[in-house]
């Protein structure tokens, strides 16, 4: 890796406190975005869409750009692909409006609400046990608790998620394990079994909602 140990947890610093109180506000709209969702209909869904997008364009334009760039150049890499997810959201689910919520009570359903508490509750409180004190800290509105917000949403999506929707947050739930395991941040565990676990799901679910050839 082209940094330290140090200097990635400085980068939390430099952005927290640079940004706030966007974390915060992140945070409200995540909620807004979870609300939509549970309400369902093609304009919830635009809105949860829009919350997504936004999200991801932060992350790309803001983080990866403005402050991870600093210390690794691929950090301009992941900002056009985080950009490049944003559009997608954007078009799949605002200007098409295909991404509508329905919450169900089965497997799917179920742990997508998982992913959700994960990110936004769990993951904070978890990195704090391990260790990881604010500001020096991933807090919502980065890539690794965001990304798996965002397969927990998913989760939600009915009919089916556009597989164009799914490479990004996949290839960043790799690249941020495999950062993870090195730089000892542990709260993204979760990164990788959101992955594992809402990938085959959706795959599997769009797979039964394509019509055989007669």
């Amino acid at each position: 890796m082209p940094f330290t140990v140090e200097q990635f947890f400085a980068v939390f610093s430099r952005y927290n406190e640079a940004v706030w109180p966007a974390q915060a506000i992140a945070v409200i709209d995540a909620v807004i975005a979870i609300g939509a969702a549970l309400h369902g209909g093609r304009r919830a869904g635009r809105l949860a869409a829009i919350v997504l997008a936004a999200l991801w364009l932060w992350m790309g334009v803001v983080y990866h750009l403005q402050f991870f760039s600093r210390i690794n150049p691929a950090a301009v890499v992941f900002a056009a692909a985080f950009i490049v997810e944003a559009g997608l959201l954007f078009w799949f689910g605002v200007v098409r409006g295909q991404l509508v919520f329905e919450p169900r009570r089965d497997t799917t359903g179920v742990l997508g609400a998982v992913l959700l508490v994960y990110a936004l509750v769990i993951y904070p409180k978890l990195g704090s046990a391990l260790g990881h004190a604010y500001p020096a800290a991933p807090t919502f509105g980065l890539p690794c608790p965001t990304t798996i917000f965002t397969f927990g949403l998913l989760l939600w999506a009915r009919p089916r998620v556009p597989f164009s929707l799914l490479i990004v947050p996949v290839l960043w739930a790799v690249v941020g394990s495999v950062a993870a395991l090195q730089l000892g941040v542990g709260e993204d565990a979760g990164l990788a079994v959101s992955a594992l676990v809402a990938l085959p799901l959706l795959v599997m679910h769009s797979r039964k909602l394509v019509p055989r050839p007669a």
